[in-house]
């Protein structure tokens, strides 16, 4: 059994809109609202609040006049809201993640998440229809080809993006067929202008969505930024610059989607470089690229595709010298610029492929690691 989350489109009525709005809101003010008062009480008395004293602070707040409009959202959106504060409280003293900050009413984040209890959670695939809390049967599309749904439903997460759009994310825990076992193993170096290049000399091209959109995305802002503020004409040229935006992240989550279907599919093991890429996008003559290219996500979608269907994927380390190291005899270059895109090696004299070179040396140290 595994967790697996399915996204779908939603489609509400004006009421429906109105109702996971007003929902968003009230979450974003229980969150804001705790986390000020946890500041506060540290600053005066050192101290923090936990997850229980905060529930039953907001126990409280929906029985005063002042918040009793708390009672009309789901129950469960500002629990977890609640969870998301004490976690991130957690995260920031294990040094995973910064201090907690205020949520914006407009940000990129604007959701929600309710818990499965006593079937509140329900998908009709015949009539294409959700049931989420409060909201009721709500219509929704998928491009995926859902014959039949998990029953075992975790929890759902409603969502409306900076274009106005609105889908659910439903997890659910579910079995997992997996692949037919092969003999195969494969090596990955990343790059900018070929997304990947693989052991058996295989070039997968970067298109670069986010560059070829750019000079529009130029063009839409600036038309955004000549609006009155406030006025009608202004949210519809923001509307265009989000939808814009939206477009690009889809097409780079499709194609970062196929090419690690295709590396999973085909291989049992795929050995890769760990990069970090917080310290490489401080170089600002590469960073909107290496952005564009969306390493990060390669790697979560190859770790979790891996888990599902039972392949593995070794990650070589960050320091192993993959590009300056002569795959057939093993020696190693001093100094290799980026500009030199072929070399030979000066013992043995083979002529190397900058890229395939290093992703045949990555798969053999993923190997070397994984015998080890």
């Amino acid at each position: 059994m595994c967790e697996k989350a399915y996204r779908l489109r939603l489609y509400p009525t004006a009421e429906q809109k109105t109702l996971i709005d007003k929902t968003i809101g009230c979450a974003r003010y229980v969150y804001n609202k705790f986390l000020a008062a946890r500041m506060e009480l540290y600053k005066a008395e050192k101290k923090s609040l936990s997850y229980n004293q905060c529930s039953a602070g907001l126990t409280v707040m929906k029985q005063e006049e002042e918040t009793s409009w708390l009672q009309e959202v789901d129950k469960f959106a500002l629990q977890n809201s609640l969870r998301d504060l004490d976690k991130a409280y957690a995260n920031f003293f294990q040094g995973r993640a910064r201090f907690p900050r205020f949520k914006k009413k407009h940000g990129k984040k604007q959701s929600y998440r309710t818990n499965f209890t006593h079937g509140n959670i329900a998908v009709n695939l015949e009539c294409r229809t959700i049931k989420v809390p409060k909201l009721g049967w709500v219509e929704f599309r998928t491009d995926k080809l859902l014959k039949k749904f998990p029953e075992k439903i975790l929890n759902a997460t409603v969502r409306r993006t900076a274009s106005g759009e609105y889908y659910v994310s439903v997890v659910c825990k579910t079995e997992v067929e997996l692949l037919p076992s092969v003999g195969t193993a494969i090596g990955v170096d990343l790059g900018i202008k070929d997304l990947g290049v693989l052991s058996t000399g295989e070039h997968i091209l970067n298109p670069r969505h986010y560059r070829k959109a750019e000079q529009k995305l130029i063009r839409l802002q600036r038309a955004y930024a000549r609006k009155e503020n406030g006025s009608k004409n202004q949210e519809k040229a923001r509307l265009k610059v989000a939808r814009q935006h939206e477009k690009v992240a889809n097409q780079r989550k499709d194609l970062l989607h196929k090419f690690s279907s295709k590396l999973i599919r085909e291989n049992q093991v795929v050995c890769i470089e760990d990069l970090s890429v917080k310290n490489l996008i401080r170089n600002r003559k590469l960073a909107k690229s290496i952005q564009d290219a969306g390493w990060g996500m390669l790697h979560a979608m190859l770790d979790y595709k891996a888990r599902w269907y039972g392949r593995v994927v070794v990650t070589v380390g960050r320091f192993y010298p993959s590009t300056k190291t002569c795959h057939v005899c093993g020696h190693t270059v001093p100094m290799l610029t980026l500009d030199v895109r072929s070399w030979q090696c000066p013992v043995c004299r083979t002529v190397h492929d900058r890229d395939e070179n290093a992703a045949i040396n990555i798969l053999n140290e993923g190997l070397r690691i994984l015998a080890g």
